[in-house]
């Protein structure tokens, strides 16, 4: 009897494989065949043991396993478990979905370290998929480095990226791109990596693509080339512990009201950290974070559509949208349940300067491409190095012009002076807090309208016109001081809703409501004649167009002056489906520039309507005017007829 043991364990396991083929488990999605099998393998995970899908992670599984998606992105950090989701996906398919999954590496040796240290793994561990697997721990021409055979008969094919070959001859239901921007962009001359493996799909029923990837440089960043075609791109939100409103979760510092804070000790070591909401300010914990993240929701930034599993998708509109063929996931790592935003913050304090630590940090912690400097970005502290001792105002100085902000507890604004060929210094900076609706403050603000100031050369000039921010909650009030000072002299402002405006498009007539000459103002024309105009360097004595000059005084140009001047970059955005690149503070005090562009629209405005030509001022002669101490102050005629 013993010696007939073994043929009956090796005949029932012959029977068992071949009913498997008659059994077909109850519909399960992704995320609940992970929960129910998936194994988290001793050589692939910090720790071993039985899967649960975080709440972040769901939707991304479950649009994995979603037959009616085609097409999966995801721009991701590290420390998100994306291997893992890879391995739950794929293991989904293999038994519960019965496909061909072909899965590519970036070359060879990833591809065999993908084999060895995750799909073995994942094979010998979960139950369901070591029952497929006859040949588990044996030499056996199912099982190779590159190809798993099934006793369902499907196939998993594992290959690295750089030869062409491993792009041909499979027939694949589905294709995955594990880490696609380092594939090389072209493969062997024949196209890009998505293309040639996409093809493995013709024929396939439920045809799938997923491509993964932590981004790297952009421009060249193939995951993000790949997520800004799909039409659906989707980040995690949840909603604050306190005021209920949702946000998706940024990082922050020093410089932004809100997003990722942290203290240091004397050592320069991060000790704490916590999230302040960008609604409420009010703060929370990590722990409160994952607490909510259990009622997030994916919402997409192009089109409002939104999902909490993958499966169910809503309109912007919360009514009940048809499943959308291609989606692109954005995830970073302050979502982690497993990783503190401590550990974030010590990361980040490491980096300290180092250009290629930031790089690496930027693409692994924050998930963002690295922005090469194109020329859009100025550094606060080159302009800082790069302050002068010059007058309040110079004497190449021909006119004043200034811009206010309007905030919810203060006004803020700037003078700036313009010379010949635009050369521009900054003149004055103030800040007069309060309600902004009070009669007091208002009145304040009066008084600083009319302020003049002496040029070096003993001429009182006065400011020739004020561009004031009439947006948010005091537009009446803005309207109300431009009609007592003087609707053209004090001109209300709102910032233009499409690229490409004029710095200022002033209008012919007054609003019949209102009674002032509302002026459009294209915000990114100025800010982008601004930043090129940052980058010109002063010349010690010698006029230069266009360039600008900032005074070495504290209290008009101090560091928080600079790092305001400086806190916009390019950014690239989707609006109604079209990549476009806007000027973005991403959370940044920006009062300082958008002082600096409302005084640009009051030189445009004093150009295009009232007649200012500052090439025809400086070549006016001086005329001399005695003043009461003697001394000659010179008034070119344009002075004479506007003060």
């Amino acid at each position: 009897m013993s010696t007939l043991q073994p043929w009956i364990h090796e005949l029932r396991n012959a029977v068992g494989l071949g009913l498997q083929a008659l059994y077909k488990e109850p519909p399960l999605t992704a995320v609940e065949w992970a929960d129910k099998h998936f194994y988290m393998s001793a050589e692939s995970s910090y720790n071993e043991g039985a899967w649960t899908t975080e709440p972040f992670q769901v939707a991304i599984l479950n649009a994995m396993g979603n037959d009616l998606i085609a097409v999966v992105n995801f721009v991701k950090s590290a420390r998100i478990g994306y291997t893992k989701l890879l391995m739950a996906n794929i293991g989904y398919k293999i038994q519960h979905k019965r496909r061909n999954v072909m899965m590519w590496s970036p070359t060879d040796p990833d591809a065999e370290d993908i084999s060895k240290s995750h799909v073995m793994g994942m094979i010998r561990d979960v139950d369901v998929i070591r029952e497929l697997a006859p040949w588990l721990d044996k030499k056996h021409s199912d099982n190779t480095l590159n190809q798993k055979v099934f006793s369902n008969r499907r196939n998993l094919w594992i290959r690295g990226g750089k030869a062409s070959r491993n792009y041909r001859e499979k027939s694949a239901d589905e294709v995955i791109y594990d880490e696609l921007s380092n594939f090389d962009s072209n493969v062997e001359g024949e196209g890009d990596p998505v293309t040639l493996g996409d093809k493995r799909l013709d024929g396939a029923t439920y045809p799938k693509s997923i491509r993964g990837s932590t981004p790297k440089r952009a421009g060249t960043c193939q995951v993000t080339k790949a997520a800004d075609e799909s039409p659906y791109r989707l980040r995690f939100h949840i909603a604050c512990p306190h005021c209920r409103q949702e946000q998706t979760l940024k990082w922050g510092g020093k410089d932004c009201d809100f997003g990722l804070k942290w203290d240091k000790n004397e050592l320069g070591e991060a000790v704490k950290a916590w999230y302040v909401c960008e609604h409420c300010q009010c703060i929370f914990y990590h722990y409160e974070m994952v607490e909510a993240s259990k009622t997030g929701r994916w919402i997409c930034e192009v089109t409002g559509a939104w999902t909490r599993d993958g499966m169910d998708w809503f309109g912007a509109d919360d009514a009940a949208m048809a499943t959308p063929r291609s989606v692109s996931f954005f995830c970073w790592a302050i979502y982690s349940t497993w990783s503190t935003w401590l550990k974030l913050v010590d990361e980040w304090l490491r980096v300290k300067g180092d250009r290629e630590k930031l790089i690496t940090f930027i693409n692994t912690v924050r998930g963002e491409v690295w922005e090469d400097d194109q020329g859009e970005k100025v550094e606060w502290e080159a302009l800082y190095g790069r302050r002068e001792v010059y007058p309040q105002v110079p004497e190449r100085a021909l006119v004043l012009v200034g811009g206010i902000d309007t905030q919810d507890d203060r006004y803020e604004a700037r003078v700036w002076a313009f010379g010949q060929g635009e050369e521009c210094w900054l003149v004055d900076r103030w800040i007069l807090q309060g309600d902004p609706a009070s009669e007091e403050l208002r009145r304040k603000v009066g008084l600083k309208l009319h302020q003049q100031y002496t040029r070096a050369d003993g001429l009182l000039m006065k400011v020739e016109r004020w561009c004031w921010d009439s947006g948010g909650h005091y537009t009446d009030e803005v309207y109300a001081e431009s009609r007592k000072h003087g609707v053209t002299w004090v001109v209300p402002i709102k910032g233009a809703n499409q690229y490409g405006k004029p710095i200022a498009n002033f209008p012919r007539q007054r609003a019949k409501g209102s009674k002032v000459y509302l002026t459009e103002v294209g915000t990114d024309n100025a800010k982008e004649l601004i930043y090129s105009r940052l980058r010109i360097q002063t010349q010690p004595g010698i006029p230069v167009p266009g360039c600008v000059h900032l005074p070495a005084n504290d209290e008009i140009c101090d560091e928080t002056e600079l790092r305001q001047l400086t806190a916009e970059r390019k950014l690239l955005k989707i609006e109604k489906g079209q990549r476009v690149y806007r000027w973005d503070a991403g959370g940044r005090r920006n009062e300082a520039l958008d002082c600096f562009v409302y005084a640009l629209a009051a030189l445009r405005i004093s150009q295009q309507r009232f007649g200012l030509d500052l090439d025809a001022l400086a070549a006016e002669p001086p005329s001399e005017t005695t003043t009461t101490d003697e001394r000659p102050r010179r008034r070119s005629s344009y002075w004479e007829k506007r003060t």
